[in-house]
């Protein structure tokens, strides 16, 4: 398995609350990359008010964080009305 495929594999597994699908099958993760364990991606809630982007963007960040190779995760946030303030909370 690729670590593209892998990185996709891990992410399928995060389920959100309101719809009940998974984050990528909702299509809300857009230009996942990784390079030498740096994992970067944009994440965009399915709303710009979406009440559940907090905890979707930290599920994200934690579970990609927990795959063995991966050094860092980078998570751009766009459509969202606190995308800075959220941003800067997951990648300090």
């Amino acid at each position: 398995m690729s670590r593209r495929d892998e990185l996709e594999q891990v992410l399928s597994q995060i389920i959100d609350p309101e719809t009940g699908l998974s984050i990528v099958r909702m299509e809300i993760i857009h230009d996942l990359a990784e390079h030498d364990g740096k994992v970067s991606l944009v994440f965009r809630p399915s709303s710009p008010v979406c009440p559940m982007a907090y905890s979707l963007a930290n599920a994200i960040k934690q579970k990609i964080g927990s795959i063995e190779w991966v050094d860092s995760v980078t998570i751009n946030v766009e459509n969202f009305v606190r995308a800075d303030h959220l941003q800067s909370l997951l990648n300090g």
